[in-house]
């Protein structure tokens, strides 16, 4: 039902509504900092964190290319070095910083009984 009320709108009536809703929740995310904030820093901080999240960690790089010393971390685009080589009959494995890595094995914990 309220789907057919929001189609129905006209587009003025859906921007203004979505900067209603950013306003009331605006006020309610200040309100929660606030409570946050009367309960001490340590409970301020886990907001921002909940927000942000991973994004925009750095990693370790994974990958090397040998002939110029760049490197891949194995998230994002693979970058075009790769790309190439990986075309040329090249492995993954070959670009490895760390060869360990490949053959590590990775065990999955048993719950005690």
């Amino acid at each position: 039902m309220a789907k057919a009320r929001l189609q129905s709108m006209s587009v003025d009536a859906l921007l203004k509504l979505r900067h209603d809703v950013g306003v009331v929740l605006s006020r309610k995310a200040d309100a929660l900092k606030k409570e946050l904030a009367a309960l001490g820093t340590d409970y301020a901080e886990v907001g921002r964190v909940a927000v942000y999240g991973r994004k925009g960690r750095k990693v370790a790089p994974k990958y090397r290319n040998p002939k110029t010393g760049e490197t891949w971390a194995g998230r994002g685009a693979q970058p075009v070095w790769m790309r190439e080589a990986l075309k040329a009959g090249k492995k993954p494995d070959d670009f490895l910083i760390d060869k360990g890595a490949a053959k590590k094995r990775t065990y999955r914990r048993r719950k005690h009984r």
